[in-house]
């Protein structure tokens, strides 16, 4: 099965075209970071205007790249949730009308699926069951995987995810957007127990997360750092250094709990966060020590990307699953409401 696939949840366009015995035929990415930055953040409404500018030139670059006509192709898949409601409803008004002018089936496709089934993607890539921390700008939950739409969630952030911590830290300090990377850049050069901050929640059972506090810990040391002396830029790399140990500390210590609970021994981290380089370190550390493995996907499938709803898409279209009549986009989007495979 062949399967072309439109991924606009939120600020990235991405187009994909999957083969299940041919593998990934070819991928592009459009990024409005560039865009959105002036803002410090994402615009919805210019996001959906980009999605619709942007989609149909990588469709057509995609299909060449992978020599593949509307004819060669079997089914379309298309992110329908969690994301912004516009821009969800772009790739999905267009992902339903190519369907039906081409005659193939349509799917909506979960996005946190899609990040969570990304290492598949990989070789080797994880065999079920597995455990998997899916960390990003916009959730980061623990999900226990029994198989392609069996998941129990064990854990999640019951307020800010781990990704949005970073990116509001990076703000605080007047750090580019998105501020992940730039926080992880700027801790190289952090001094070593300079500043100690809190590991939220670790201190209690439970595998949910809580990085609000945490924000609100660097908000006043940034804040009591300006009023003594100024914020130098040494300042800013030792913030985010502890802050960046606090928050990698805080996912280890919960996944190294959710293992212990379920009798895993397999680890998939995916979403934005996975690329962290600390916190790839940390936690094939500690699987090291529970005689386990990790797996994630390459850095380009960490963040949004057209290739994972691909994957997705075509486990689902090949089990028979197609979409209803009605396009329908789910914003808010719980994964256990999926069905298995």
């Amino acid at each position: 099965m062949r399967v072309l696939a439109i991924e606009s949840s939120c600020d990235e366009t991405g187009i994909a075209i999957y083969d299940s015995e041919q593998g990934l035929l070819s991928h592009a990415l459009y990024s409005q970071i560039e865009m959105h930055a002036i803002y410090g953040g994402v615009v919805p409404e210019l996001a959906s205007r980009d999605h619709i500018r942007k989609a149909i030139p990588l469709i057509k670059q995609v299909m060449a790249e992978a020599n593949t006509t509307s004819d060669d192709l079997d089914g379309i898949a298309y992110t329908s949730g969690p994301g912004l409601a516009g821009a969800l409803l772009v790739g999905a008004c267009l992902a339903r009308s190519l369907a039906w002018s081409w005659d193939i089936p349509a799917l909506a496709v979960h996005h946190m699926e899609g990040h969570l089934l990304a290492p598949l993607l990989e070789d080797p890539a994880p065999e079920f069951p597995f455990v998997a921390l899916l960390v990003s700008g916009g959730h980061t939950q623990l999900v226990d995987v029994q198989g392609i739409g069996q998941y129990e969630v064990l854990g999640e952030s019951i307020d800010d995810a781990a990704g949005e911590a970073f990116d509001k830290t990076a703000k605080m300090m007047d750090l580019p957007y998105p501020g992940g990377p730039h926080i992880s850049k700027l801790a190289e050069k952090g001094t070593e127990g300079r500043f100690k901050f809190p590991r939220p929640m670790t201190d209690r059972p439970g595998l949910d997360f809580s990085f609000s506090g945490l924000k609100t810990f660097a908000r006043n040391t940034i804040t009591q750092c300006r009023e003594e002396s100024g914020l130098t830029e040494q300042d800013k790399a030792d913030i985010a250094l502890a802050f960046e140990q606090a928050a990698v500390d805080t996912l280890v210590i919960k996944c190294r709990r959710a293992l212990k609970e379920t009798g895993r021994k397999r680890l998939v981290i995916a979403g934005g966060v996975s690329a962290n380089r600390y916190l790839r370190e940390r936690l094939q550390q500690e699987l090291k020590k529970l005689d386990g493995e990790v797996f994630y996907p390459r850095p380009e499938f960490c963040t949004d990307n057209g290739a994972m709803i691909a994957y997705a898409g075509c486990q689902r279209l090949m089990a028979g699953q197609r979409d209803g009549e009605e396009i329908v986009v789910h914003p808010r989007w719980p994964m256990d409401e999926l069905s298995a495979v």
